[in-house]
């Protein structure tokens, strides 16, 4: 099993999983791989950190689609036959920019852009983030730019947020309480208008700001756009569940990342969400037959420093320690997950932050299965 195989007749690819677990290079390094298949592809973060564009030797990434020269992988030990864009999401642009797609014309546009309510809400609404995330998916898919889009996502928690905040948007757009702020009518009105008038009034007198306008404002404004807004979490929300969209789970093989990959597995069904597969960084491989540890054998080897060779021995012994416990870590994710073959990427002997690292990672996910294994067992201990 390879990413080349988990991703055959794939269009989208969701790549999710705890933070600290490589998630962000993996998505990288899948755009990365495909790309050297021949694809035109976009790699989308909304990790607010530099880590992609640095490990892709950018200075920085922006809200749209950004072409990778080839220039960057001369030398690295890989060519890309196809494309690799890459993008980090502005998530306040892109709601300013479904506004301004939605919007029946300049003049409505312009007043919720310029509406104070909105300029703060659109900032910090709780799922705003990750429902613009999916939009701007939304968007890259139907443009028809790319034959694939791999998208990072927040940590495995918050991508509850992520899968749900399609269907939170649109219960908060239809919901009773909008309409009746949207276009209060009856004793609606009557109760709004005496309720909020003294509130609002004393509010005004102290900040010299009319709160009162300015969401009289915002609400009659926003329900110019409520329908569109609605219509557009739907065909998000629907697009999440298509059989071309895919959910890579990243973890790694830490007692809590390993807990948080099985419960989010367990997440991702109860939403009917096609998952793909497991992929499994910073592995320590634990050797079939152990190194030799003959400490007098070492001894000389190290010109007769005995100390050095102990602790080398040392060293062997809880690296050997820490392979078992990543190999019992294994047998829960597969079991947990029900995952018989896990992407398996070693520890490294670097950090990955540049090129040169994705292209050691992209190795093992895209190697058939018999390469990979001859790959793994040089790392193992």
């Amino acid at each position: 099993m390879s990413v080349a195989t988990l991703m055959a007749g794939k269009r989208i690819c969701i790549c999710t999983g705890s933070g600290g677990v490589g998630k962000t290079t993996t998505a990288a390094a899948v755009a990365m791989g495909l790309a050297a298949r021949g694809q035109r592809v976009a790699v989308v973060t909304i990790d607010p950190a530099r880590r992609l564009a640095n490990s892709l030797g950018l200075e920085q990434l922006g809200n749209e689609p950004a072409l990778v020269e080839p220039a960057h992988f001369a030398g690295q030990g890989i060519e890309l036959r196809g494309e690799l864009w890459a993008m980090m999401l502005d998530a306040k642009q892109t709601f300013d920019e479904l506004i301004d797609l939605l919007a029946p014309d300049s003049a409505t546009r312009e007043e919720i852009l310029a509406n104070r309510i909105y300029q703060e809400l659109s900032r910090v609404v709780a799922g705003s983030q990750e429902f613009t995330a999916v939009a701007k998916l939304h968007e890259l898919n139907a443009s028809d730019r790319f034959d694939a889009i791999v998208l990072d996502t927040p940590p495995s928690r918050n991508a509850l947020d992520f899968l749900d905040a399609p269907q939170r948007l649109t219960g908060f757009l239809e919901g009773r309480a909008l309409r009746v702020l949207t276009a209060p009518t009856g004793v609606a009105a009557t109760m709004a208008a005496r309720g909020s008038g003294l509130i609002f009034s004393a509010l005004r007198r102290v900040t010299g700001a009319d709160l009162l306008a300015d969401l009289s404002t915002f609400f009659r404004a926003l329900s110019s756009v409520v329908d569109g807004f609605a219509e557009r979490a739907r065909a998000v929300s629907q697009l999440l569940s298509e059989p071309t969209t895919t959910f890579l789970i990243i973890t790694s093989p830490e007692p809590a990342p390993v807990e948080e990959a099985i419960f989010f597995r367990r997440r991702l069904d109860e939403a009917g969400m096609p998952f793909g597969g497991l992929i499994v960084n910073r592995v320590r491989m634990l050797a079939r037959t152990p190194p030799s540890t003959d400490e007098s054998a070492l001894t000389a080897d190290f010109g007769g420093d005995g100390a050095l060779a102990a602790k080398s021995v040392q060293a062997l012994a809880d690296l050997r320690a820490l392979a078992r416990r990543d190999n019992a870590s294994l047998r829960r994710l597969t079991v947990g997950l029900e995952e018989k073959h896990p992407i398996l990427v070693p520890q490294l002997d670097r950090d990955v932050s540049d090129v040169a690292g994705l292209v050691a990672v992209e190795r093992f996910l895209f190697a058939p299965q018999r390469e990979r294994s001859t790959l793994l067992a040089g790392q193992a201990f």
